[in-house]
């Protein structure tokens, strides 16, 4: 079968990038914001003298860049080197406090890796887990949730977006119905963050990513409402106000905070250019169905199967557009998607399932390109195996 690759002037390949979920592109304005904390800055800020205060002092500002893009409950954030390291902290931080009668965890299928191994390994030490199934259109049932939420249960973990098919979750009014059963309510906001308000009010721990939204990677950070106290994960120097112990990494903090500011600044020209893509990819797909709920998602995630199609094969020959069949960290391991399993697809039509994510920098010339290569080799496989 061809192999369509777009060709640049003077010879370079040009890739359409269409894997936002995985990663997003560097902002320019984040990448510049950096720079001097790589290059000259580079004092560590927990040292005493000039170097090292400066560099704390900038720490500060892009911790408050990104609290204000979260919202305005009273909490602390704390940076970590990601989303999987704050949802560990947060699970068996909490869990290591969760008195006799309390020591259950509810969390949903359609988790992340980072959650539900974290909550397999509690399991492991005595901790009670019960993970409840999803609709096949990947929501949870409410009634569900408030049958086995109860009083024997002390943390709640539930998705705001789905990673892997966009879906939204009703996060609030999970949020209230563990806080209102004395259960802690903890949110994994990394791919909603930004993109879908977080119901903070709901919430008592919160994780999110800077590679998510336009951010370096390598960074991340947990929110904890005023109050909720968890054990630390990280021994040493407790550099993190006691917390969370190992050096900050100025640049990595920096560019965290530029990330959000330029998230505040953007928001709704964000939304609206989402918008107008989701629209236009919808008309451009007629033949394939889409998995998960068309309403309740966030329409940057674009999560589609077709019969005959083998998404694997598709990904391996169109080499012009990056794009995945789901989840970055399961894609690597070579295992089947959890989520689409969840939501009662077979294996075949997981196997013909494909994930598409845009946002900010993409053009939409550059979208309509990729999805008529898609479509079209697409139609190819089909015609071969019929």
């Amino acid at each position: 079968m061809a192999r369509h690759v777009r060709e640049a002037p003077g010879g370079v390949t040009q890739t359409i990038y269409l894997d936002y979920q995985a990663t997003t592109p560097l902002a320019p304005e984040v990448g510049a914001a950096m720079r001097p904390w790589i290059e000259t800055n580079f004092g560590n800020p927990h040292s005493p003298h000039r170097l090292g205060r400066e560099a704390a002092a900038a720490i500060e500002v892009a911790r408050d860049r990104v609290k204000s893009a979260l919202g305005e409950v009273e909490g602390r954030l704390y940076f970590t080197s990601g989303a999987t390291e704050a949802a560990n902290w947060a699970l068996k931080g909490a869990a290591a406090r969760l008195p006799d009668g309390r020591r259950k965890i509810v969390t949903l299928a359609t988790e992340h890796a980072c959650v539900l191994d974290t909550v397999g390994w509690l399991a492991t030490q005595g901790i009670e887990t019960e993970i409840l199934p999803v609709g096949d259109d990947g929501l949870v049932d409410l009634d569900l949730v408030r049958e086995q939420v109860r009083e024997d249960t002390g943390i709640v973990a539930a998705m705001l977006v789905n990673n892997e098919i966009g879906v939204v979750q009703p996060a609030a009014e999970i949020g209230r119905i563990a806080r209102e059963s004395g259960a802690l309510f903890f949110c994994d906001a990394v791919q909603g963050f930004g993109r879908v308000p977080i119901p903070l009010d709901d919430c008592d721990i919160v994780a999110v990513s800077a590679h998510k939204v336009h951010g370096p990677k390598g960074i991340g950070a947990l929110w904890k409402r005023e109050g909720v106290e968890i054990d630390p994960l990280l021994h040493g120097g407790g550099q993190e106000g006691g917390q969370r112990s190992g050096t900050l990494s100025p640049a990595l903090c920096v560019g965290f905070g530029e990330a959000a500011r330029l998230l505040a600044e953007r928001r709704e020209s964000d939304r609206t250019h989402v918008e107008r893509l989701w629209n236009r990819s919808i008309a451009m797909l007629p033949g394939w169905t889409l998995n998960g709920s068309a309403e309740h998602r966030y329409r940057g995630n674009l999560n589609l199967r077709r019969e005959g199609v083998d998404s694997a094969r598709l990904i391996s020959e169109l080499r012009a557009v990056a794009f995945s069949a789901g989840s970055a960290c399961a894609s690597g391991s070579g295992r089947p998607s959890h989520v689409l399993a969840a939501l009662g697809l077979t294996g075949a039509e997981a196997r013909s399932s494909i994930r598409l994510g845009f946002g900010r920098y993409t053009a939409e010339e550059e979208l309509i390109d990729a999805l008529t290569l898609i479509d079209s080799l697409a139609l190819l496989q089909i015609v071969e195996t019929a």
